[in-house]
């Protein structure tokens, strides 16, 4: 590492080859101990922590939490049996020589100290006062493990693309208001009085028209923003790496994106056997309740559809009926099972029935008495389940059925602690419908144009080679050439390959309801771009912040921004959004009235 007038070492870097000689460290007093006329304090820089010596009273006494100090000293190791093996420098110690205070420290709203992180007393205060803070939490040692780690992924991914000929280019934060989902947030152009910009919510068009211009690799670490209302663990401006590719087909771009996935799990010290593993959307759907799969454990969902064709039960009279097995769960108290109910209820569901089968053969459970004799009898190896476990089921429609199952057997991996943070089942899932009703309840996007159809990813998504000819002609079923990737339950990223043609982009329009004069408003420029020889072209963006979350283990996105904003794009730190005095609202031209003219 490159030194400066402040140090000569960093503190991970006083070894045991430094015994004898005299360096000097700078950092934070991360902790100060005092044995009878003798002060220990813990040096902590960004590299870790060293030990310093004072024998110097009043050196030592001013030293407090937090303080910057600046230690010259000669390198010792430490006496016999105080050797401490948690740390790079444990077997040495500064004995200090000269001692300066570069700045004091008032007393913390929280402690940050390493050496008080991972113990039960040190309870650090609601997230509010973390944000509020920031620069005193981003101290804290895991916070500044995050935080690197976030650093390594970045490099590792632009050393992986320039390998394959990537260019990196920056494409304008300040762009027109197109359909892509969700509200933009507006700029005022001040210099145009009544127009706007909008902040990209991703640079999809973009990148395209980078296609068109030439380019055909392309990467960018693109800022992002949605104007969306409050979700938990969603940010209002975020970070993509964002990629696209000519002349590519979606094996090509699955195949340079796990590249770039081997290459950023190794950069924290991970391998990934690759190819990765695929799945299509139906099965995930069908065998795990969700377009997201958690694959790190099995108990797949049973469909029992057919099982209960004739059924007495009222409940199992219904278009779909799935089940998922809970293994052990048969002893269970029946306090349990009612919190599983609300459970359930919290998630939209009426409930959540239940049957078990306890460790003598007996089936137990609401559900049982409502069942036939051979539904009872063969019902144990119709859900592969054993003596001692529960099966839990949903019936009614087949997508949220599916869904409140797939919910249901996360929750019950969680409680049998079958979710380590540390391990990673990276899946891609394909094949996914071209559009979805505009009446979804889980579309995450606004619907753009004027039909009950909506796409399931972006109106630039190519059907898929069997559905070209005929897509239009039947929405309900028609199929992309799309891609996302998942891990460990979350989706990393997604992608597809692009329309270039205009024939196939006008029918898809149409059948999202946009008409010619409106898709000419608002995206004119790429439909009058793809006029002038497009090429072929396919790409993937990966939420940066997601996919960094994933890799440090860590519970929250917010853990590996440096500063993010709470609910509500609220910033604790800095307390934006604020308003505006009058005349720098004057001065922006919201309030342009062009009949005043």
């Amino acid at each position: 590492m490159s030194h400066s007038a402040y140090r000569t070492h960093y503190a991970t870097e006083v070894s045991e080859a430094e015994i004898g000689n005299t360096v000097t460290v700078s950092g934070w007093v991360d902790r100060r101990r005092d044995h009878g006329g003798v002060a220990f304090i813990d040096l902590r820089d960004m590299t870790g922590l060293v030990q310093v010596v004072i024998y110097d009273e009043e050196v030592a006494r001013p030293l407090r939490s937090e303080y910057v100090v600046q230690v010259e000293g000669e390198v010792r190791a430490r006496p016999e049996g105080n050797e401490n093996t948690h740390l790079a420098t444990g077997k040495i110690e500064i004995v200090a020589q000269k001692v300066t205070i570069l700045s004091k420290s008032d007393a913390l709203p929280f402690q940050v100290s390493t050496a008080l992180e991972n113990e039960s007393e040190n309870k650090l205060p609601g997230e509010d006062v973390r944000l509020r803070y920031r620069y005193l939490d981003l101290r804290r040692p895991s916070m500044q493990r995050s935080i690197r780690l976030r650093a390594k992924m970045s490099k590792a991914a632009r050393a992986a693309l320039d390998d394959m000929d990537f260019c990196e280019i920056e494409t304008p934060t300040l762009i027109k208001s197109t359909p892509e989902g969700a509200r933009d947030f507006l700029v005022p152009a001040r210099l145009v009085p009544g127009s706007w910009y909008a902040l990209p919510q991703s640079p999809q068009l973009l990148k395209q028209l980078l296609m068109v211009g030439g380019i055909e690799k392309y990467y960018q670490i693109a800022r992002c923003y949605r104007d969306e209302d409050f979700r938990a663990d969603r940010q209002p401006e975020f970070t993509q790496l964002d990629i696209e590719m000519s002349y590519a087909s979606q094996d090509d771009v699955m195949a340079m994106a796990e590249q770039v996935i081997a290459s950023v799990w190794q950069s924290a010290g991970y391998e990934v056997k690759l190819p990765l593993p695929r799945i299509t959307w139906h099965d995930a759907m069908d065998k795990y309740g969700s377009d997201k799969p958690d694959l790190r454990f099995g108990n797949e969902i049973v469909e029992l559809t057919d099982y209960f064709t004739n059924t007495p039960f009222r409940v199992f009279q219904a278009p779909y009926v799935g089940a998922v097995v809970y293994e052990g769960g048969a002893s269970l108290p029946r306090r349990q099972f009612d919190a599983w109910q609300e459970w359930a209820k919290q998630r939209g569901a009426k409930g959540l029935a239940y049957v078990q089968f306890t460790e003598d053969g007996e089936l137990k459970g609401p559900v049982a008495k409502n069942l036939s004799d051979e539904e009872r009898e063969g019902l144990k190896a119709a859900t592969h389940a054993k003596d001692g476990d529960a099966v839990f089921f949903a019936a009614g429609s087949r997508e949220s059925s599916q869904l409140l199952l797939g919910a249901v057997r996360v929750e019950i991996a969680s409680r049998q602690g079958l979710l380590k943070p540390d391990e990673f089942a990276l899946t891609w899932v394909v094949d996914f419908p071209l559009f979805k009703p505009t009446d979804d309840p889980d579309d995450d996007d606004v619907a753009v144009g004027h039909s009950k159809w909506t796409s399931m990813h972006h109106p630039f998504t190519m059907p898929s080679a069997d559905w070209i000819e005929r897509f239009d002609q039947d929405p309900e079923h028609a199929m992309s050439d799309s891609y996302d990737i998942v891990c460990n339950g979350e989706e990393m990223g997604g992608g597809s390959v692009r329309i270039h043609r205009d024939d196939i982009q006008d029918r898809v329009l149409k059948v999202l309801g946009i008409a010619p004069e409106e898709a000419k408003e608002k995206f004119g420029f790429l439909l009058e771009a793809f006029k002038y020889g497009a090429p072929p072209h396919a790409g993937i963006a990966f939420g940066w912040d997601r996919t960094a979350q994933i890799l440090a283990g860590v519970d929250s996105i917010r853990d590996v921004i440096a500063f993010p904003k709470s609910g509500g794009g609220q910033d604790a730190l800095t307390g934006a959004p604020a308003p505006i005095s009058d005349d720098q609202r004057k001065e922006t031209g919201v309030d342009f009235d062009p009949d005043d003219e």
